[in-house]
């Protein structure tokens, strides 16, 4: 928690707006796709399922790899409610992951650690694409289906299992990914190796987002280390998350901007 207090007394130090912005390309994908929250009656539907789950009676078992939840520490069985009320990513990121995508037009998109799949469901809006998700427990990945089949959304395909073993296979193949969602194992190591697994099918245009950046000490040090990666052009730190950019056309930059 102090770490978190204090990352974000930086932060607000260190942000800045449009008016700071000179260069074209940070300055339409910010005034357009970051900063403008314009499309939330487009996931009103998938709002009210959150609701739904933030009243559920239903127990879950959380899987057992990565950093300890803050939400269901040590527990064998988790409450579904007190995950959608506390574990699920606002839904002010969700529209921001779904802008992001219409930015850069995914198709191919990859999202480490699915929960109930809401944040699927806001990337799945786009029909076009394809959501390859990966989820470690299978009671919550049965929710998630559920979630899924309601909504009538076939261009999701979710993966079940530890995503250090299903990851890996994920990203033998030739696919190209356009988008990358990462909100998964919570450590220093895992998280660098996932970044590096999903970089061997990034390509020029492609975006990786990396979700909780401040949880703790060892997320911000492997935010810290993927900003830095050769391959990253421009990263954006906007708190809650932080993207990273590939373009081979811009120069190395770090932007701290208000959300």
């Amino acid at each position: 928690m102090i770490h978190q207090i204090v990352s974000y007394v930086n932060y607000w130090l260190n942000e800045v707006n449009a008016h700071s912005l000179q260069a074209p390309f940070i300055y339409n994908l910010y005034t357009k796709y970051i900063q403008s929250d314009d499309n939330r009656q487009d996931f009103e539907a998938i709002e009210k399922t959150r609701k739904k789950l933030q009243n559920s009676p239903l127990l879950v078992t959380p899987a057992n790899w990565g950093a300890t939840s803050t939400v269901h520490p040590n527990a064998t069985k988790a409450n579904v409610s007190v995950i959608a009320k506390k574990g699920l990513t606002k839904p002010k990121i969700s529209r921001l992951l779904a802008r992001l995508m219409s930015y850069n037009d995914s198709k191919q998109v990859v999202e480490l650690g699915t929960s109930f799949g809401l944040n699927t469901l806001y990337m799945a809006q786009k029909s076009d694409s394809h959501i390859t998700t990966f989820e470690g427990s299978k009671e919550i990945a049965d929710i998630a289906l559920t979630n899924f089949e309601f909504f009538e959304r076939e261009n999701i395909e979710l993966i079940t299992g530890n995503i250090d073993e299903e990851l890996p296979r994920f990203t033998n193949s030739r696919i190209r990914i356009d988008f990358a969602y990462i909100d998964a194992n919570h450590r220093y190591e895992p998280t660098i190796k996932y970044f590096n697994q999903l970089l061997k099918r990034m390509h020029d245009d492609s975006i990786i987002v990396l979700d909780d950046i401040y949880w703790s000490k060892e997320m911000t040090q492997a935010w810290n280390t993927i900003k830095e990666h050769p391959q990253v052009t421009h990263s954006i730190d906007l708190f809650e998350v932080g993207i990273v950019f590939f373009k081979p056309d811009l120069s190395k930059t770090h932007y701290t901007l208000m959300f």
